[in-house]
């Protein structure tokens, strides 16, 4: 991925750029600092191409920008490690920086929940600045990240499309009441105990082989993103999308906090210009190009009927939610849950 010279001036730092642009001399200068390997992880394969859209360019921005101050090595795909093992690397120290979906790994970092609690990523959805770098919903996750030693280095400009229900021709789910006694494909966490008052058998299944549980009816239905279901080709065993607002995630880059702050400052202006490219088009990018223009004419091509919601259905399920909501308080300590909800709402 090349950046164009407007988007090199708007996320760097660059003192004298004038003399650099008109003296006959490249734009960006080679930074005179000992070269540091930096080595990154991301489970997301290239299927998933609108979700694959910003690392790849984090990772370019940093190769291209990192002059003889850095060298990335970076593996995709699960090449190194697969998505269970990304965080307990890190912790360990084995890696230096990982990309994740935040719904995987909710239990170990329940902060992160605020990314796909039901009831709220409606509102995050429509409103992705409350997540920007430098908003005080992204500062609030990094405290509480802070105390595992973690940090986010962005949001990557909000959270992805929610997540919505989607269900096979033989068990088709058109209303909430359709969820009884289903066997359910979810992740997240937080959507499990939001579609738990409606008797569903919860299965948590990696996506890579959600293909042959549809086919085979080990799972009747899912909670899935549509990068999920493009990456994956589930649309070809799906006949139905129940438009409801399940839960949500972003895909994010995250670092040890002590590794982050102990980075030579070159480096970490990189990094942040890394970062801060990644803000302004990750989410962007998915939202309002690849899905619209993308991946949901293909979804309609291939017949799978789109429901919305009833007006009964959202309010009974926004209703469960405030029960989620506290659980979700008690993981989080009262304070930092309500502050972190209000926040997400717009209402802080």
């Amino acid at each position: 991925m090349s950046f164009t010279r407007r988007e090199l001036l708007k996320y760097g730092t660059f003192a004298g750029a004038g003399v650099a642009l008109f003296g006959g001399q490249h734009l960006f200068a080679r930074r005179a600092l000992a070269a540091t390997t930096l080595t990154g992880v991301n489970y997301i394969t290239p299927s998933y191409e609108a979700l694959s859209y910003g690392s790849n360019g984090f990772i370019d921005y940093l190769k291209e920008q990192g002059g003889d101050a850095v060298n990335v090595d970076y593996y995709h795909s699960g090449q190194l490690l697969k998505a269970d093992e990304q965080l307990p690397a890190l912790r360990a120290g084995s890696i230096d920086f990982m990309f994740h979906t935040t719904s995987y790994i909710t239990r170990s970092l329940p902060i992160l929940g605020i990314t796909g609690l039901p009831g709220v990523v409606g509102e995050l959805y429509r409103h992705p600045e409350r997540l920007d770098q430098g908003s005080p919903l992204l500062a609030l996750i990094n405290e509480e990240l802070a105390k595992d030693n973690l940090y986010m280095l962005t949001a990557g400009g909000g959270i992805l499309e929610p997540e919505y229900i989607w269900s096979t021709e033989a068990s088709p789910v058109r209303s909430l009441e359709d969820l009884r006694g289903k066997k359910v494909r979810v992740v997240s966490f937080e959507a499990t105990r939001a579609l738990e008052s409606y008797d569903i058998a919860a299965v948590r299944i990696p996506s890579s082989e959600t293909y042959m549980a549809l086919q085979r009816g080990t799972v009747d239905a899912g909670v899935f993103n549509i990068s999920t279901i493009i990456g994956r080709s589930l649309q070809e065993q799906l006949s139905y999308c129940y438009e409801l607002p399940t839960t949500g995630f972003t895909v994010a880059p995250f670092m040890l906090r002590d590794r982050w702050d102990s980075l030579d400052d070159g480096i970490k202006s990189v990094m942040q210009e890394a970062a801060q490219w990644y803000d302004d088009n990750f989410v962007s990018h998915c939202n309002d190009k690849v899905y619209p223009e993308q991946y949901w004419p293909r979804v309609k091509e291939e017949g799978v009927e789109v429901i919305a919601p009833s007006e009964e259905d959202i309010a009974t399920f926004n209703e469960a939610t405030h029960g989620v909501w506290e659980n979700w308080k008690k993981e989080v300590g009262r304070e930092v849950g309500e502050r972190a909800i209000a926040l997400a709402l717009g209402e802080a």
